[in-house]
């Protein structure tokens, strides 16, 4: 989210963040939105007995704050229902750290190294009820090195993660990338593979 907002505040993203909805009362992007003065709320999941019910609550504070051109998911770790991803099918994405559909789920960057894999990365996809397996958009991709530990793999990722992000959100803001007859278009070419951003 503050790459997000900070390629805003540079103008590499014609955009605004205009609000910041978290499930956690004491998530570090409220403190930081708010000193930013970007509007803030908390759906706390565990006021909640249902997925539907707090899914429902979720949709509710989007609509108060007006007409959203996206939705971005950066580091909200619940899965959402059918109801609430149709909803808002089209324009609502995120990113994960990893290479999808490969190491869906929590610990990728562990996963990527115990397998031995020689590529790691993240990804951008269009989302829906199931545990991130929406359409792809987008793959950061970063060498696994002979030396790296789970911390060294992390900040690469995280750092691609923040260019590619920001990029994603300025292709879907301009119309240039679209989800239409449930696929992936690129200035109207259907895209069968994601598009690659490949760092070192």
């Amino acid at each position: 989210m503050q790459a997000l907002h900070e390629a805003c505040v540079n103008r590499s993203l014609n955009a605004a963040v205009s609000h910041v909805i978290s499930n956690n009362s004491d998530a570090a992007g409220l403190d930081y939105a708010r000193q930013h003065n970007i509007r803030t709320s908390v759906v706390d999941h565990r006021d909640f007995t249902q997925r539907s019910d707090f899914d429902a609550a979720l949709t509710e504070t989007i609509l108060q704050a007006g007409h959203t051109d996206l939705i971005i998911l950066a580091g909200f770790m619940r899965q959402l229902t059918a109801t609430f991803t149709n909803r808002f099918a089209g324009r609502l994405i995120n990113i994960h750290p990893s290479l999808l559909p490969r190491h869906p789920g929590l610990d990728t960057h562990n996963k990527a190294l115990a397998c031995g894999d020689t590529w790691h990365g993240c990804s951008v996809h269009f989302v829906n009820e199931e545990l991130d397996a929406g359409a792809l958009i987008a793959r950061g991709v970063v060498p696994v090195l002979a030396n790296d530990t789970e911390s060294t793999l992390a900040s690469r990722v995280l750092a691609t993660e923040h260019r590619i992000l920001p990029a994603v959100t300025h292709l879907l803001l301009h119309g240039e990338l679209v989800w239409q007859d449930d696929h992936v278009k690129f200035k109207d070419i259907t895209l069968h593979n994601p598009i690659l951003y490949c760092y070192t």
